[in-house]
C-alpha cells in the first residue's frame, strides 16, 4: 500500500486580460452578507453565521456567469488558484478556507483544470480574538474567472457577525456539507479508496463506489509547489470500482517522492471524501 503526497498544477496559464478591481469595498454591518461586489463577469460577497459558541462560521460567496470558471485551491494542468488577506479584520486570530469537492473542466490548451462552474460558497472557519468581542472580517480576495480566457479580479468586502440567528445558516451548512469528509484507505464507506500503490513512477489508486456511480479523483502534493498530473481512469474493476494512474512528474526541483504525503480527492454520486496517504 501506498503514502502519496500530491504535486501542483503546472501553472501554465492561461492568457490573461488586464486585471479588472472589484469596487465598492463593503462596510460592516448587522446583516448577514455584505452586499455583492460585481466585476464583468463574476459577483463576490461575505456571509456570517450565527454568532454562537468560540468558533465562527461565515462563508465567501461567488457568483459566475455562465460558461464562466473559477479554480480550486489547485488548479490542475494551468491556473491560478484564488488567493485570501483577512488581516484587516477586526477580533479575528486566524481563517480557515473550506474547499467543497471541485469539478474538473478542460483548460483550453490540452490540459485539466480543477474548479467551479456557476456559484460556489467556500464556508469559512473563524477563531475570533475575544469570543465575547464584536467580530468584523475583512477580506481581499485575488482570483480569476475564465471562460476562453482568463480574467483576473481584485475585490474587498466586509461583514459584521451579530445576530444570534443568521438567515444564512442553513445556506451554510449545505456548503459544509459539499466539503470532502476525512477517510482512510480501506474504510467500510462505499465510496472510498481501496488501495494505494507505486509502480516505478507511476501511482495506480483503487477506488470502490456503488453501481452506477462515476468517480473522479484529485490528486495533490504536500506543498503548493507540487503539480501532480490529473489521475487518469484506466480499466473497471468488478464490484464497482475504478482503477485510476497518474505519473509523479511536477516535483519540485531536487525534491523525491519518497515518504511524501499526498491528499487525494476522492468524488462521486454527490459525495466526496478526502485520504491523505504516504508515498513508500
Amino acid at each position: 500500500m501506498i503514502q502519496l503526497v500530491p504535486r501542483l498544477p503546472r501553472f501554465a496559464l492561461l492568457a490573461f486580460t488586464a486585471p479588472l478591481l472589484l469596487c465598492g469595498e463593503v462596510r460592516a454591518q448587522s446583516a448577514d452578507a455584505s452586499a455583492w461586489v460585481k466585476d464583468a463577469h463574476s459577483a463576490l460577497r461575505l456571509v456570517a453565521g450565527s454568532r454562537n459558541g468560540a468558533i465562527l462560521l461565515g462563508g465567501l460567496a461567488l457568483k459566475l456567469d455562465s460558461g464562466w470558471k473559477t479554480y480550486w485551491r489547485t488548479p490542475g494542468d494551468s491556473g491560478v488558484p484564488p488567493r485570501f488577506d483577512f488581516s484587516r479584520s477586526d477580533n479575528v486570530a486566524s481563517v480557515t478556507v473550506l474547499w467543497p469537492a471541485p469539478t474538473k473542466f478542460p483548460d483550453g490548451a490540452g490540459g485539466t483544470s480543477y474548479g467551479y462552474r456557476n456559484d460556489v460558497l467556500l464556508p469559512l472557519r473563524i477563531t475570533p480574538v475575544k469570543p465575547e468581542r464584536p467580530v468584523v472580517l475583512r477580506a481581499e480576495v485575488s482570483y480569476a474567472v475564465c471562460e476562453k480566457l482568463c480574467v483576473p479580479v481584485d475585490a474587498k468586502a466586509e461583514v459584521g457577525f451579530a445576530n444570534e440567528a443568521s438567515s444564512e445558516d442553513g445556506a451554510l451548512m449545505t456548503a459544509l456539507a459539499a466539503v470532502p469528509q476525512p477517510a482512510k484507505l480501506g474504510d467500510p464507506n462505499a465510496l472510498t479508496i481501496r488501495d494505494v500503490r507505486r509502480d516505478g513512477n507511476q501511482v495506480v489508486v483503487d477506488t470502490s463506489a456503488p453501481d452506477g456511480v462515476t468517480v473522479d479523483l484529485f490528486a495533490e502534493g504536500p506543498t503548493a509547489d507540487w503539480s501532480l498530473p490529473s489521475p487518469e481512469p484506466l480499466e473497471r474493476l468488478p464490484g464497482g470500482n475504478q482503477r485510476f494512474r497518474f505519473a509523479l512528474d511536477g516535483l519540485p526541483l531536487g525534491i523525491k517522492p519518497d515518504g511524501a504525503a499526498l491528499k487525494l480527492t476522492l468524488t462521486g454520486g454527490g459525495r466526496a471524501r478526502e485520504f491523505e496517504v504516504r508515498l513508500n
